[in-house]
């Protein structure tokens, strides 16, 4: 029991995926078929210590833990 909603929960998702996909941007793949640059607006970073967005667990060490474990 309980395997119908499950079953139905993957037939909708399934049938959004099929026939509502992700709207395409025609000018832009017209520009990259053509070879045209496509300009991609970077993402905003205001952060000035970048370590800290590569690295999810960076805010669960400090620095001094580093220094110990290079001497």
């Amino acid at each position: 029991m309980g395997r119908g909603r499950a079953k139905a929960k993957q037939t909708k998702v399934a049938r959004e995926l099929k026939y509502g996909g992700p709207q395409t941007d025609f000018e832009r793949l017209q520009a990259e078929l053509s070879g045209q640059p496509v300009y991609v607006p970077e993402p905003d970073t205001d952060s000035s210590d970048s370590d800290d967005l590569d690295d999810p667990y960076a805010k669960y060490y400090s620095d001094d833990d580093e220094e110990d474990e290079s001497a």
